[in-house]
């Protein structure tokens, strides 16, 4: 009986190497996605094609306002927000999350919303919805907000705390900077529970219980396996060899919100 032919040790795939490559190609195109759209003649080509048919994704002249930020900043609530004020048909661009979209709009002279949250908070939220590490996640926030400061005057911008916060002195600042007459929305306990309700049908809607665990990343609110998951990545993040990164990013914040 023959015997059957094995691989040298040496050829041999590891254990799990499946899953490593996975997320190898993951982060890959991770690190291509957030590099190219910080540039629009690169970005803007395949934004428009890809989102073809969606007249809320891709900025033009007939784009009312943008509001746009690196991915998990709570873009999904300030679009609700100022949206259900408005008495007029008013419309939005959002959820690029590309700096290319903001630099388009800018030299369209579009009305800019751009919102800036911690880099650290922001990082540990993208390692769990893009299964990436620590690196690629902050460089790609700085990348982000470098790209976006080349044309900060023609924006506005905010903090996430200003925005969660008394997300009304906000709109009032892009009424001023670009003379648009947007009505404010009014930050009030009460109509920030209806955004959440909002936002919460939406997803039960989007997720419902089959719904797998990777759709379930994209939710639009915190939960509570996301934020153990955070907390378990933060030893990743908190690395001893991602320090100038890490510092580098809390600089470039600093500087963003010493405009908001």
């Amino acid at each position: 009986m023959t015997a059957t032919p094995t691989l040298p040790e040496a050829a041999r795939l590891p254990a799990h190497s499946g899953a490593r490559t996975t997320a190898r190609t993951k982060e890959m195109y991770y690190r291509f996605r957030y590099f190219i759209s910080g540039y629009p003649l690169l970005y803007m080509p395949l934004v428009r094609y890809q989102h073809r048919y969606k007249l809320d994704r891709v900025v033009t002249p007939e784009t009312d306002l943008v509001i746009e930020a690196f991915g998990r900043t709570g873009t999904t609530f300030a679009n609700y927000a100022f949206l259900s004020a408005q008495t007029r048909r008013v419309r939005t661009v959002h959820h690029t999350h590309a700096a290319a979209q903001v630099i388009a709009a800018v030299k369209m002279k579009i009305p800019t919303l751009v919102i800036v949250r911690d880099p650290l908070e922001v990082t540990l939220s993208h390692m769990v919805r893009h299964h990436v590490s620590a690196r690629p996640a902050l460089l790609a926030w700085i990348h982000f907000h470098r790209r976006v400061s080349t044309v900060r005057e023609g924006v506005v911008l905010c903090s996430f705390e200003q925005m969660t916060k008394n997300f009304t002195p906000v709109i009032e600042r892009i009424n001023q900077k670009f003379d648009a007459g947007f009505a404010v929305w009014q930050h009030t306990k009460e109509n920030e529970a209806a955004i959440f309700e909002f936002i919460a049908a939406r997803n039960r809607g989007r997720f419902n219980k089959n719904a797998t665990a990777e759709r379930m990343r994209a939710f639009a609110l915190p939960t509570a396996e996301r934020e153990a998951q955070k907390q378990q990545l933060r030893v990743q993040l908190d690395a001893d060899s991602l320090a100038p990164v890490r510092q580098e990013a809390q600089r470039l914040y600093e500087r963003l919100l010493e405009e908001c």
